[in-house]
């Protein structure tokens, strides 16, 4: 299974400058086209610049997926703001992240409302990229592995499989903040997803479990070799052409 090297650019820069970016992650996916046999590469960019970044992806024929950062859990209609998934197909995505810890706390989203996003998702196709996490208290007082299983059995559609569903882990303390879990802690909790996906799904084998949370370049290489881990979901290093490439160059 090749690993999934997914940037998730949040709100920042732009149309410029992500378009910018994607021609720079193009160059140097160019200038190293053997790396495509190790890796799949995925962006998430802003919603305003998905069409420009498509628009760069295909016109120079740039071998890097599109999707966007978060959906509605409806189809069209009067929601103000929302973006839906129909939305983001016809535009050229074919993920969607949902769940992300800044979605569950900034934007108080249950992991019910997750689920429902996650099915209008694959109702258009899209491959929904599902996270979930842990806070540091949760962590400290011993409950990471108890919120964890809550998030997978309520936010993960039981129709899911590998062709529609990636799970992303996150531990949220490790999130902008430069802290890392440590590989033995990734093993742990990445063996223990995948222990959970084969009691919740009937459809979990090849399903890829990715960790995010402050993944570089210097710590790349020690987590891709922990079983389980089929990639990374990135975010700041995902704004530097260099170091998301780094990341790829680690596999």
């Amino acid at each position: 299974m090749k690993k999934l090297i997914a940037g998730n650019w949040k709100m920042n820069g732009l149309e410029a400058g992500a378009v910018s970016l994607i021609g720079e992650i193009g160059s140097k996916i160019g200038a190293e086209p053997e790396i495509l046999e190790r890796c799949d590469f995925l962006v998430c960019p802003p919603a305003l610049h998905i069409h420009v970044v498509k628009h760069k992806i295909d016109h120079d024929h740039i071998p890097v997926a599109i999707g966007g950062q978060d959906c509605a859990s409806t189809e069209n209609g009067a929601f103000t703001g929302n973006v839906s998934a129909e939305m983001l197909k016809d535009a050229g995505c074919a993920y969607v992240i949902l769940g992300h810890s800044e979605r569950r706390s900034l934007h108080n989203e249950s992991s019910a409302y997750i689920n429902e996003k996650a099915a209008r998702a694959h109702m258009q196709g899209l491959t929904a990229v599902i996270c979930v996490g842990e806070q540091e208290d949760e962590r400290e007082s011993g409950n990471a592995y108890d919120v964890v299983a809550k998030q997978l059995w309520e936010s993960v559609p039981k129709v899911s499989n590998a062709a529609t569903t990636v799970i992303a882990y996150e531990p949220v303390w490790a999130i902008g903040t430069g802290k890392s879990a440590t590989p033995d802690d990734v093993k742990a909790m990445h063996a223990f997803i995948r222990e959970k996906l084969q009691e919740n799904l009937a459809e979990s084998a090849n399903m890829r479990i990715l960790y995010g949370g402050s993944v570089k370049p210097d710590n790349a290489a020690d987590l891709f070799k922990v079983d389980n881990v089929d990639g990374a979901l990135i975010g700041g290093a995902s704004l530097k052409a260099d170091q998301f490439l780094g990341i790829a160059q680690a596999v």
